[in-house]
């Protein structure tokens, strides 16, 4: 029977599905019918997710045996070059091919910020992707701007556990769709109706269904969500291999955006699913260690046993930003079962190779060639040219006016200062982020100043940032107020001082840090301190754990004097109102505030700070949390509004910052954050 509160289509579908079954099986008078034989399938799936408008090439490094190399990663025109390299292999071996994108298209560099997804759409269209997954970021907007998004994309969005029937701009969008269908006769591909799968299948052609599944909390993830409704993961996904089998598919894919977590935990409790190609946790699945980078908690194509005890999924996911392409390599035998998998997920670099982070000056002739070999003996990076005609759209039509977005320079940094979400990623320490703590003491330096105090009527103790809030790193050079506006803090949040109990602080980073330990976990919702310090020690490796110190600096910010965090005093917290909100899993905080808050928001408005009270935090039908202020909330689209305080006072701290400091911007010189993990 099917649950009350699936998806519309699913229920109709199905019951559909089931009559004509059941019919068909009535009329021929055997209810138990041989399986379909069908010919053998090797299925090729380049994919990838988390591309976040990287549209250019992003700085990295790696090590060539015992060589340290500074390179660049991917970009959009890298990515499409090996995708045609991946599509031409497959043509030459009238193998099926797929292209998929595991979503959040949106979000990360100023091209969005300047565009609003438009060129998200133009530029995903010329790159022949076969159907991407519905990500929270296309949510950052509003559902306006992600319609007109979507019905510019040549291909479909996916998600099967979403009802859009009531909202008011997604409700008549076609190509928002639960699945697609397409048919293969040897390498030649096309999509098809569900009403042709049996006739298609008996004249010998493979269908494949591919569905998606979006965060069923979604409200509670992204700020902008509307009136559409998100449905159980399990369930609904569930529901729709039940459907899609019915229908006579035997070949059936999910493109998700949940995390590698969740990819797994789907898998293991759902039947029916081939293969899951994931996004949303960002994690590049696969061994890196050659390149002196990291090696991922899970595998790479991970066969996860399904419930049934007898098949089981195949799990991939191919990092971020526009950096690798995976492959999946998927085999199916004549039952239509997945009988092998494999493959992984290629590093793309450029060819011009560095021997200082500062790229001043290039490698010998010797030493690039010693990398160029070493890149050909290993499979997990590649040297990619651009693709000459997507570089060339993007320069001549977008890149001047993202440039002039960026402003004036507030900064040199002379080495990098690194950002990862969790301790532990990309070979990070036991401390983790470089960056957040920095984030979270300037934002607290800006709201402790007199001149905001007599706006806010709060004198702050501390600052929290979430580390999914944080997009990219502060790389080695010119610092310019759009790195920081645009590409490190792009979610123009205003910032909030939120007075809490040191209990709840002790209780939403138990939460929260608890939350990110299972291998794959999204771990966006790690937090990080200004002005105070925590130790975590993890009690049941990859579970849970506990939190052994939390401290207050009571002294300035280069010379800190370290006390306890006592658990009945009430401390003004600073963080940006996105959190502040509870959202994103810091539970804790709405839970504090939902009977009663003083907290204060605070934007500029007519170039002037002013300061918004908040009464209390509430959650609407779909589970939305949302603050409910004293008289209006700011509007924060309005041309003479500026909500980006979280940018903005970071801007200003950096800027004094490096004014004091001969121009330059350093990291703190003492960690706020120290997770003690088990072996």
């Amino acid at each position: 029977m099917l649950k009350q509160y699936a998806p519309r289509w699913i229920a109709a579908a199905l019951a559909i599905s089931l009559t004509s079954a059941c019919a068909q099986y009535a009329s021929s008078g055997d209810i138990s019918p041989e399986p379909r034989q069908y010919a053998p399938l090797t299925l090729s799936i380049a994919h990838i997710n988390d591309t976040h408008s990287a549209f250019d090439p992003v700085d990295g490094h790696f090590y060539a045996d015992d060589l340290q190399v500074f390179n660049q990663w991917g970009g959009h025109p890298r990515l499409l070059t090996r995708i045609e390299q991946h599509r031409q292999a497959a043509a030459d071996h009238q193998r099926p091919f797929l292209v998929l994108h595991g979503g959040d298209a949106w979000q990360g560099t100023a091209y969005f910020k300047i565009n609003e997804g438009r060129m998200n759409a133009d530029i995903l269209s010329r790159m022949g992707i076969d159907a991407m997954a519905l990500g929270n970021h296309e949510f950052d907007l509003n559902n306006a701007l992600l319609n007109e998004f979507i019905g510019e994309l040549n291909f479909p969005l996916l998600a099967a556990n979403i009802d859009t029937s009531e909202d008011a701009d997604l409700h008549q969008q076609d190509n928002l769709k639960p699945y697609t269908l397409f048919a293969f006769d040897g390498a030649t591909k096309r999509p098809v109706h569900r009403d042709q799968i049996a006739s298609l299948q008996d004249a010998g052609q493979h269908v494949v269904a591919i569905f998606g599944i979006a965060l069923d909390d979604m409200p509670n993830i992204a700020p902008n969500t509307g009136d559409v409704r998100f449905f159980d993961m399990v369930e609904s996904a569930q529901q729709t291999v039940d459907t899609l089998q019915q229908l006579g598919v035997a070949h059936i894919l999910a493109v998700t955006h949940i995390g590698n977590a969740q990819d797994v935990r789907i898998a293991q409790r759902v039947n029916g699913i081939d293969a899951i190609i994931g996004g949303h946790s960002h994690t590049l699945l696969g061994d890196f260690s050659n390149l002196g980078l990291s090696q991922s908690d899970r595998p790479y194509a991970e066969k996860v046993r399904n419930p049934d005890g007898a098949s089981y999924t195949c799990v991939v996911q191919a990092g971020e930003y526009a950096q690798a392409v995976g492959l999946l390599e998927i085999s199916f035998d004549s039952q239509g079962q997945v009988s092998d998998c494999g493959g992984g997920n290629t590093l793309l670099s450029n060819d011009d190779f560095y021997a200082t982070r500062q790229r001043d000056a290039n490698l010998d002739s010797a030493q690039s060639e010693q990398v160029l070999t070493f890149i050909g003996d290993n499979n997990n990076i590649a040297v990619v040219d651009e693709d000459t005609a997507l570089r060339s759209h993007i320069d001549v039509t977008y890149k001047d006016a993202m440039q002039a977005a960026y402003g004036d320079a507030i900064a040199q940094v002379p080495a990098q200062i690194p950002h990862v979400r969790r301790p532990g990623d990309s070979n990070s320490d036991q401390h983790g982020s470089k960056l957040a703590p920095l984030i979270a003491t300037a934002q607290f330096a800006w709201a402790n100043q007199p001149s905001v105090q007599a706006i806010s009527g709060l004198k702050p103790d501390f600052a929290l940032v979430g580390a999914g809030g944080i997009r990219t790193a502060l790389e080695e050079g010119e610092l310019r107020e759009g790195h920081i506006t645009l590409e490190t803090l792009p979610f123009a949040s205003q910032l909030a001082i939120v007075p809490l109990r040191g209990s709840v602080v002790r209780e939403l980073i138990s939460q929260t840090v608890n939350a990110t330990l299972p291998q794959g976990a999204h771990a966006g919702r790690f937090p990080y301190g200004g002005q105070l310090r925590y130790t975590f020690a993890e009690t049941e490796a990859g579970l849970r754990g506990e939190v052994t110190e939390l401290e207050v600096n009571h002294g300035d910010i280069d010379n800190p004097r370290w006390r306890a965090l006592e658990d009945n005093v009430l401390y003004n917290v600073v963080m940006n109102s996105y959190i502040a909100t509870g959202n994103d899993g810091w539970s804790a905080i709405a839970e504090a505030q939902a009977e009663h808050s003083d907290r204060v928001d605070l934007v500029y408005q007519d170039g002037h700070l002013r300061a918004y009270a908040v009464l209390r935090i509430t959650t609407d039908d779909s589970g939305s949390l949302h603050a409910q202020y004293e008289n209006s909330a700011p509007d924060c689209a309005a041309d003479t509004v500026a909500c980006n305080t979280d940018a903005q006072s970071v801007v200003h701290f950096f800027r004094q910052r490096s004014a004091a400091d001969s121009g330059e911007l350093r990291a703190l010189d003492y960690p706020t954050v120290t997770l003690l993990r088990e072996p």
